[in-house]
């Protein structure tokens, strides 16, 4: 399991950034992030939402709380909500 220090790193490595030009972006210092990327501390939670916000995920994909792939079900009915529910259970070899 990938802890949230190495994802950070990564992500801000695949952004090309330097932690000093991160450590900007989130208005702390760049020891900060760097406590991040080691583990030693964990951000404040409006300094999550801005590094969420500034990679494109989910704050729970930060911190390794969503479990595989999520399927969105907004705008289907409970009839179709019903029959994805089904059909993943099919591919997953499951019978109801």
């Amino acid at each position: 399991m990938v802890d949230f220090g190495d994802k950070l790193k990564a992500l801000r490595k695949r952004a090309s950034l330097s932690q000093e030009q991160l450590a900007q972006q989130l208005g702390v210092t760049k020891g900060m992030v760097s406590s991040y990327e080691t583990s030693m501390r964990m951000p404040s939670y409006p300094v999550l939402l801005k590094i969420a916000r500034l990679f494109h995920v989910s704050t729970d994909a930060l911190l390794g709380l969503e479990e595989g792939d999520r399927i969105d079900l907004a705008g289907l009915t409970e009839k179709q909500k019903a029959l994805v529910c089904d059909i993943v259970t099919q591919f997953r070899g499951r019978s109801s």
